[in-house]
């Protein structure tokens, strides 16, 4: 992740955790890091454990990697289904076709990204 996206790591967020009320504790650091960082979203599948009325305060909010892939598709159909192929291309063993990634896809818990993927299916 380091050599692909060089500013991805945040640092000196630590002293933002104590103060932060999460019902999990143990996820006060990814929230710490979104505020250092300013981010806007987190992504996550744990989304109970990031509530609305926490996040507003900050002006982040949570969301499901499916319902973020649905809006990253939205910014930029091309750019995405792009993505979505050069990521197919390099899985070699096995290969995939485009139907059996959107599958694996499905099975993954992104049903919103596959709906959208199955209409350029040929890009992919």
């Amino acid at each position: 992740m380091n050599e692909a996206v060089p500013d991805c790591l945040v640092e000196h967020y630590e002293a933002l955790i104590e103060p932060l009320q999460l019902p999990d504790p143990g996820d006060r650091h990814v929230l710490a890091a979104a505020i250092k960082c300013q981010a806007d979203v987190i992504v996550t599948n744990n989304l109970r454990d990031f509530p609305r009325e926490v996040l507003d305060r900050f002006g982040i909010e949570a969301q499901s990697p499916d319902v973020f892939l649905g809006h990253l598709f939205d910014l930029n159909p091309t750019s995405f289904c792009s993505a979505v192929h050069q990521q197919r291309k390099r899985l070699r063993n096995p290969e995939y076709t485009a139907e059996e990634l959107l599958d694996i896809f499905y099975h993954q818990g992104l049903p919103l990204t596959v709906s959208k993927l199955k209409e350029v299916v040929d890009l992919l």
